[in-house]
């Protein structure tokens, strides 16, 4: 199940652009890790998305989503500042909220699962985001998080950006889902905002 908006969006917008989709992939590093500490590894992560489109080659043919559905936005350099800094932010260890990104340990046991689900170490690895806060260049080329994640490209998508493909690409067959239809009535009402 989808838990949040946000990764109903997400779900919708893989799925129109033919991706199948699963959700809520749990995974941690194994006992046998190196550097494994029970009192820090052993709860689970997850994967809020995983969308596998069979048309695409590799590494586009996997994205992988983690969705931060946060109102006010995501700030990059706060997140990244305090991922190499380890600080507590929104009441935990920063590096917590990006595991797969700022911990080899985490990031080797999510490519695992990652290949155990679809045969391949070749993912695109998207953060999700209601809002961008900050210099998208500074997250997806940032060197720690690409060197963990074995140099497969990591992109930011933001609501925005799945409302203007869903707006332009929604056509009048009813959608698959609550999400898709909702944004079939708003596009069929003509609504704009006007500021």
């Amino acid at each position: 199940m989808k838990e949040d908006i946000l990764e109903q969006l997400v779900d919708d917008y893989l799925q129109h652009k033919g991706y199948f989709t699963m959700h809520n992939v749990k995974f941690k590093p194994t006992k046998e890790a190196i550097g494994y500490k029970a009192k820090k590894d052993s709860a689970h992560s997850d994967i809020d998305v995983i969308g596998i489109n069979p048309h695409y080659r590799d590494p586009e043919r996997i994205w992988v989503v983690n969705c931060k559905s946060w109102q006010s936005g995501v700030n990059l350099a706060h997140w990244i500042s305090g991922i190499e800094k380890g600080k507590v932010l929104i009441g935990k260890d920063a590096w917590k909220t990006f595991r797969e990104l700022a911990d080899p340990k985490w990031a080797n046991a999510f490519i695992d699962k990652i290949e155990e689900l679809t045969g391949t170490r070749s993912f695109t690895y998207v953060t999700a985001v209601t809002k961008l806060i900050g210099v998208k260049s500074k997250w997806v080329e940032h060197e720690k998080f690409r060197e963990n994640l074995k140099e497969n490209p990591i992109e930011i998508l933001t609501v925005k950006d799945i409302l203007d493909y869903m707006h332009k690409n929604t056509a009048k067959t009813v959608a698959p889902s609550d999400v898709g239809r909702l944004l079939q009535v708003i596009k069929a009402s003509e609504w704009e905002r006007n500021d």
